[in-house]
């Protein structure tokens, strides 16, 4: 299936308005929507007690520490008041998946993924880090990577 990209730019338009039209949702489609997905969610955080509004597309990934939740960027962490299980929800659609009980990973920001023993995954990031795939999420992990 072509993909065809048809842009309207106008001063009448209030908004930005995304429309897909085709036959049916393949893989590669499905990406590109949770892509797009991505990229319409900001948080607001904080870090030295400034508030910051970061874009979703910027965090490699979120992890809970003692009841504390913090998105790493490629050159900050910030930390947030949600729990982990109000990202996942947020998220829901988007490159976002949970890989272990205190973290979620933002799979377009994964450089290579490499197998471990007991059915686990070592996943290295853009910026070099290396995160850990527990077995229980793994195989939710293989279909979206």
């Amino acid at each position: 299936m072509t993909i065809r990209l048809k842009i309207e730019e106008s001063n009448e338009f209030q908004e930005i308005e995304i429309t897909i039209r085709c036959p049916e949702i393949d893989e590669r489609l499905s990406r590109l929507i949770r892509q797009i997905n991505q990229m319409m969610y900001s948080f607001t955080v904080t870090k030295d007690d400034a508030v910051f509004s970061i874009q979703s597309s910027d965090v490699l990934y979120i992890e809970t520490v003692d009841n504390a939740s913090f998105l790493y960027t490629q050159e900050d962490v910030y930390e947030s008041e949600l729990k982990l299980y109000e990202f996942e929800n947020q998220l829901k659609n988007t490159r976002f998946l949970r890989v272990s009980k205190h973290m979620m990973v933002n799979t377009s920001k994964i450089e290579s993924v490499r197998a471990l023993l007991n059915g686990r995954f070592e996943a290295t990031l853009e910026n070099g880090e290396m995160v850990i795939v527990n077995r229980h999420y793994a195989k939710y992990f293989e279909s979206i990577s």
